[in-house]
């Protein structure tokens, strides 16, 4: 029966005449054919890597023009996913008309991005949920400022090795972004106790935070973050070396969310604090002090040592 149909169909092709069948031909369906908005932007190519959607704009006039149309509509913009490195002119082309973005990275343009790339973008877009700005080391902190004023509803911001966030600008974050999930101001040495007690106020639904690699980050600022961030729950004190165990212990009792905690190199910071959150399964990036000289001892002799615990 279907090869009856499959026959028939193919004797009415071939009693076509040549103009017929060009006709027939041209009237296909082709990619482009279909709505761009509606289905090749929204349900096609939100699949594809960006790599390769910036590619498919040298196959045609038509294939940039659509693009382009996917660029000013998408939610995402993650340059890493293009490769290595992005040049300053594709950066600013592929955002031009972009006002829907959610989520923005711009860490893959860290080695020339300065704020007369950067501000349009963010000024022209008021939904950012997600802000990742790390290394940016040629920004100012009018780019913080920027990001306070026009992204009211920031959740997420990743200021990492960042050193011209200063106080003030971070306090304007503080002040206009409350909804802050997140903030990473690692090795940001500008920073003090004051603004991270003023975020901390201000931001109380923080959920992660790393003040790693400063050394102006003490006790105070710890414990202010455990009693107004009660639903903390990672912590990244890294290399703060004025960090003690009292600061540790006010964590261990304002946060019982808390799940994972970094003190590398807090030489204040010792087990009798730590063993707290130990019992309360907090990741620690320290290994107990036991387990550590066993370790050391197994390096040292060659073989793990049996040792009565007991004892």
């Amino acid at each position: 029966m279907i090869n009856n149909v499959r026959g028939s169909e193919d004797s009415i092709s071939m009693d076509q005449k040549p103009d017929e069948r060009t006709q027939s031909q041209s009237h296909r369906c082709q990619l482009l054919d279909l709505p761009w908005e509606d289905v090749l932007v929204t349900h096609v190519f939100c699949y594809l890597p960006l790599r390769h959607l910036v590619s498919l704009q040298c196959v045609s006039k038509s294939f940039r023009s659509l693009i382009q149309v996917y660029l000013a509509n998408c939610r995402k913009f993650d340059p890493t996913e293009t490769g290595p490195h992005i040049p300053k002119e594709a950066f600013c082309s592929m955002l031009r008309h972009n006002q829907v973005l959610h989520h923005l990275c711009v860490t893959n343009c860290s080695d020339w991005i300065t704020d007369k790339e950067l501000l349009p973008v963010i000024g022209q877009n008021q939904h950012l949920l997600h802000v990742d700005m790390r290394g940016c080391v040629h920004l100012s902190r009018h780019a913080l400022v920027a990001v306070s004023l026009s992204c009211p509803r920031l959740q997420h911001l990743s200021l990492a090795h960042c050193e011209w966030v200063d106080s003030l600008a971070l306090r304007s974050l503080a002040d206009h972004c409350s909804d802050l999930r997140s903030l990473d101001v690692t090795a940001c040495r500008q920073l003090k106790d004051e603004a991270m007690c003023y975020v901390a106020g201000k931001c109380p639904a923080l959920r992660s935070l790393s003040v790693a690699v400063n050394a102006n980050i003490t006790d105070t600022a710890v414990e202010e973050v455990a009693k107004k961030c009660r639903d903390l729950e990672r912590l990244d004190l890294t290399g703060c070396l004025r960090v003690r165990n009292e600061a540790i212990r006010t964590l261990a009792e304002y946060c019982p969310k808390l799940q994972s905690l970094k003190v590398n190199h807090c030489h204040n910071v010792t087990e009798s604090s730590l063993g707290v959150l130990r019992r309360r399964n907090v990741e620690i990036d320290v290994e107990p002090p036991l387990q550590r000289a066993l370790v050391l001892l197994q390096d040292v002799v060659g073989f793990a040592p049996f040792i009565n615990l007991q004892i």
